[in-house]
């Protein structure tokens, strides 16, 4: 008898429809999952934001860690440290337990990928 063997799957991220941002202090973000627990994804959730220009996150920090790709536009990171810039290309590890906004600058909207472990996803 063979082993089962895993097979990637594709998935149309168009299927999945941008929802606002459900958090106090957000500004114009919506988010769109579009890899979850429901696609069988045993470790990590995929989410793509949209920023609208002038628009941001909530100001917020959790305990588990991220990780983002910035795919369009450019934008300002909140730290403890102080604001720091990026643009598209840019990649972003927020640690857990790190107070963080992202905010758009410029008149374009921002966009980016974050991964997420997928036990703190709540699409299931």
């Amino acid at each position: 008898m063979t082993p089962s063997v895993p097979i990637p799957t594709i998935i149309d991220t168009n299927t999945f429809p941008a929802k606002p941002v459900q958090m106090d202090g957000v500004k114009g973000a919506t988010i769109r999952e579009v890899i979850t627990a429901r696609d069988g994804a045993p470790n990590f959730a995929m989410r793509v934001f949209e920023v609208e220009a002038g628009g941001h996150t909530p100001l917020h920090s959790h305990n588990y860690e991220h990780e983002v790709y910035i795919l369009a536009g450019q934008g300002e990171l909140h730290t403890a440290e102080g604001p720091k810039t990026f643009k598209a290309g840019d990649a972003i590890l927020v640690p857990a337990n790190a107070e963080h906004q992202f905010r758009t600058l410029g008149d374009e909207p921002m966009k980016f990928i974050c991964l997420i472990p997928i036990e703190q996803n709540c699409a299931r």
